[in-house]
């Protein structure tokens, strides 16, 4: 799928919410347990054709309600055992620049543009804490940061809550 502008997810997600109907949400709930289950499959356990389920998947895409398929990778696994949210007040001025440091940083896994004193909010996945200290230097050249090292995740990363559907469509 190709990336909308603002304007066209806006738009995207205002039909989203006429799509959500029962079959559509019982649909989405099987996704977000098995995403790479076969639409054969999933026909099957909504108790409709593949073609019919399909069109269906395909009208959520392209609302915007099912923005991507992911994989998940344990960042331990890969070598990063640290993982860090850093905040970031920019200096007069260098608010873009710390935009595009981000994205220029593998490490930085999201940014996020906030309210409050500070702008950004990143997350960091490291092999060590020195490596956290490096890319903290190169931020520093374009404002304060204030870091926090995650300790433990008693809630990992989990699919939002369905709604409750609308009448069919």
């Amino acid at each position: 799928m190709a990336p909308k502008s603002r304007r066209a997810r806006l738009k995207s997600l205002e039909s989203a919410n006429s799509i959500l109907d029962k079959i559509n949400v019982q649909l989405l709930g099987e996704l977000l347990k098995e995403p790479r289950l076969a639409m054969a499959e999933l026909a099957r356990r909504l108790k409709m054709s593949a073609p019919a389920v399909t069109d269906r998947v395909q009208r959520l895409e392209d609302a915007g309600v099912i923005a991507g398929y992911r994989l998940a990778i344990d960042p331990r696994a890969l070598g990063f055992p640290v993982t860090a949210f850093v905040r970031i007040r920019p200096e007069p001025r260098q608010l873009q620049k710390v935009a595009e440091l981000a994205v220029e940083t593998p490490e930085v896994v999201e940014c996020h543009r906030i309210t409050g004193d500070d702008c950004f909010l990143l997350k960091v996945h490291v092999g060590a804490v020195e490596q956290l200290e490096t890319i903290l230097d190169r931020f520093l050249a374009y404002g304060q940061t204030t870091t926090s090292i995650v300790q433990s995740s008693p809630v990992p990363t989990r699919a939002l809550p369905l709604p409750t559907p609308t009448t069919s469509i």
